[in-house]
């Protein structure tokens, strides 16, 4: 298929996986680039870009040529998706401030060790690494799974695909997962170091 992405649009919305899997290759890299010009974070960066692909699916019928092009139709999306984020964090970081959420639980331990939280940061990075390696749809369906926290029908309505696909995609993606963290588990063991909870359980934690 011919560098066309007008053409990979269209073949999207009628559920070519071959024309997602291109467009995401050749368009991955400026949307998070973008991403990260606007949250000035990586890992928001990552979440933004990964849910303006699955925006891409639900909505690729909707792009015209007549009205711009491709990129500039993925910059007003990764643009509007930004500054979503950046007003919710700031009224959530007012409202901590003020004390004004009633659904923040009463926090009664002790203070997490500088430690602790350098150690789940550096899990949380291994998961995001081994995610970055996965299939583009693979990658997609466990993001909308585990960071979304979509259940496996509304996956399906976001991504466009039936159910038994989605599930599909979670189940390799976990599988492929796990292969990486495993991989690097076996050199870290060399090293004294646990490996991740999500080789035993599959749950991102």
């Amino acid at each position: 298929m011919e560098e066309n992405p007008a053409e990979w649009l269209r073949g999207i919305a009628e559920g070519s996986t071959s024309a997602f899997n291109l467009f995401y290759e050749r368009f991955a890299p400026m949307v998070y680039r973008l991403a990260d010009y606007w949250m000035k974070d990586e890992a928001e960066a990552e979440d933004v870009c990964q849910e303006i692909f699955i925006e891409v699916m639900q909505k690729a019928g909707q792009y015209d040529p007549e009205r711009g092009s491709v990129e500039a139709w993925l910059a007003v999306r990764v643009r509007s998706r930004a500054i979503d984020r950046l007003r919710k964090k700031e009224r959530t970081a007012a409202a901590e401030r003020c004390g004004e959420d009633p659904t923040e639980p009463i926090w009664t331990g002790q203070p997490e060790s500088a430690e602790r939280e350098a150690l789940r940061n550096f899990e949380q990075e291994r998961l995001r690494g081994a995610l970055r390696n996965l299939p583009a749809l693979q990658r997609l369906a466990l993001y909308g799974s585990y960071m979304m926290q979509l259940s496996h029908r509304e996956l399906a309505e976001q991504m466009q695909k039936p159910v038994g696909t989605v599930k599909s995609l979670i189940r390799y993606g976990i599988r492929n997962m796990r292969v990486q963290l495993e991989d690097q588990h076996v050199k870290q063991a060399e090293k004294g170091g646990e490996p991740h909870a999500f080789i035993k359980t599959g749950k991102w934690e």
